[in-house]
């Protein structure tokens, strides 16, 4: 009986006071830590391990969760080692954020508690801890290459740079448009195409072989869908997957790669588009290097250490412009010998382009007025004379040459129907004359390879190398 009444009285005074409650440790990523500026007790990290050095007296580990390539160490006590606490391990550790001793950082996480979530079995993990491997090797295992510095950094850099560009775009006023993957539209031979059938649907016998009924690709471009928002906005853009069924391996060619694209309305001048193209690269590059300095230093010290300087020289110089016609001439005039020899009316090869953004000095080129014959049907008729040209315009960038390419659309119906008729696609692209005939305006856009982007700021040689997955005959995965 009184055993019981003890009982109840201490149900009483718990109910009538606060009980002490369970302080959950805060979840701390690797950078965050890092940035730190007020030390904090009882944190949680959780990470996978970089490194393990186990001393008498004290075990250091470095923990990286990808937000930065900076790693986190900790310091614990030799008990809290584990067999399964390898290079490559997962794990999660509780601890206190302390002042380090150590003067190349200013904060270390001395813990109490060490858990591994997920072993790596060190011996036949591909990837071994203080070895610098060369993206060709790491190239060979494309589900796992990502744990690596170099690739992981390629990854911050590219996600900074995405936003970059969205941010560029919406501040200067710009509305996103998602344009279709599958469509019927070919934009006039932009590329080799991958078309699109059912794999399961077996055809009968005088059925309509297109889901779609009609012929249905991946798309090569959003250009051409962009022009319809055109007509209702002033500035748009898209940026989203195309594709190429080029059956290339070579270290410039992908088949499926990213594609910034934007139109502008109300413009007659090629000169409105040259600017918006030279802002969005020196506004997205001066954020993705002000936002991941560290990451961009890692390619510049260790794959291209010359590119720093190139790129300072991009940022802090005007962007050089230069006719087709004077670019012919200078290629004429060239000491070297060319495998495709330049001359009017003949496509720029990579070699040329090259060759002029370095005889301007290394700083990037618009070359401009693009022979009639040698540009898509919506590119606007110069109507010059006697080399007929339209007003087209590619950026040339040292060590890539062709970044961006654009014009302005040729809004006149007459113009663009006479040529639509001469090459036999006036039926299939009714809808576009149709854009010309109810409040037509004069527009003009361009287009940005987005990996060719990310070789140019970190001066990547081989494309393959700055896409997150590259594509492997042998890889069933990819």
């Amino acid at each position: 009986m009184f055993g019981a009444r003890c009982l109840l009285l201490a149900l009483r005074r718990c109910s009538s006071a606060p009980c002490p409650k369970h302080t959950q440790a805060a979840r701390l990523r690797v950078c965050e830590a890092l940035e730190a500026q007020e030390l904090a007790g009882d944190i949680k990290v959780q990470g996978w391990v970089r490194s393990v050095r186990s001393q008498k007296e004290v075990l250091f580990l470095h923990i990286n969760d990808g937000s930065s390539l900076e790693s986190l160490q900790v310091v614990a006590d030799p008990t809290l080692e584990h067999r399964d606490l390898t290079f490559g391990s997962a794990v999660e550790v509780q601890g206190k954020l302390v002042k380090s001793l150590h003067r190349m950082q200013n904060v270390e996480l001395k813990a109490e508690n060490i858990r591994v979530v997920g072993p790596c079995g060190t011996l036949t993990f591909p990837f071994k801890p203080r070895e610098r491997q060369p993206l060709e090797y790491s190239r060979q295992f494309p589900h796992l290459r990502c744990r690596t510095n170099t690739l992981s950094s390629l990854l911050r850099v590219r996600s900074e740079a995405t936003a970059a560009i969205h941010s560029f775009f919406k501040d200067n006023g710009y509305v996103h448009v998602h344009t279709p993957i599958i469509t019927s539209n070919d934009c006039e031979g932009a590329g080799e195409l991958f078309h699109v059938r059912t794999s399961d649907k077996v055809q009968k016998p005088g059925e309509n072989s297109h889901f779609f009924n009609v012929p249905a690709f991946l798309t090569v471009s959003g250009q051409l869908h962009l022009e319809v928002m055109a007509g209702a906005f002033t500035q748009v853009f898209t940026f989203g997957p195309t594709f190429r069924a080029e059956n290339s391996q070579s270290r410039r060619h992908l088949a499926e790669f990213y594609m910034v694209e934007a139109e502008v309305s109300f413009t007659e001048s090629l000169q409105d588009i040259i600017q918006v193209m030279e802002d969005l690269f020196k506004t997205a590059t001066s954020i993705v290097l002000s936002k991941c300095p560290q990451d961009v230093e890692l390619f510049h010290k260790y794959v291209s250490p010359a590119q720093k300087g190139r790129l300072e020289q991009m940022l802090k110089n005007k962007f050089i412009t230069i006719s087709y016609t004077e670019a012919v001439e200078i290629l004429k005039r060239a000491p070297q010998t060319f495998t495709f020899q330049p001359k009017w009316g003949s496509d720029l090869q990579t070699q040329h382009e090259k060759y002029l953004v370095k005889h301007c000095g290394e700083v990037p080129v618009f070359v401009v007025n693009y022979p009639y014959d040698l540009k898509p049907f919506y590119m606007r008729d110069n109507e010059d004379g006697p080399q007929h040209t339209v007003a087209a315009v590619d950026l040339l960038v040292p060590g890539i040459g062709e970044l961006c390419g654009g014009s302005l659309r040729e809004e006149r119906l007459h113009f663009l129907q006479s040529r639509l008729e001469r090459l036999g696609l006036a039926d299939a692209y009714q809808w576009y004359l149709d854009l010309r005939q109810f409040g037509s305006a004069p527009h003009g856009g361009f287009g940005m390879g987005f990996e060719r982007y990310l070789q140019c700021i970190l001066g990547v040689d081989n494309i393959k190398d700055v896409i997150p997955f590259p594509r492997f005959p042998h890889s069933c995965l990819l």
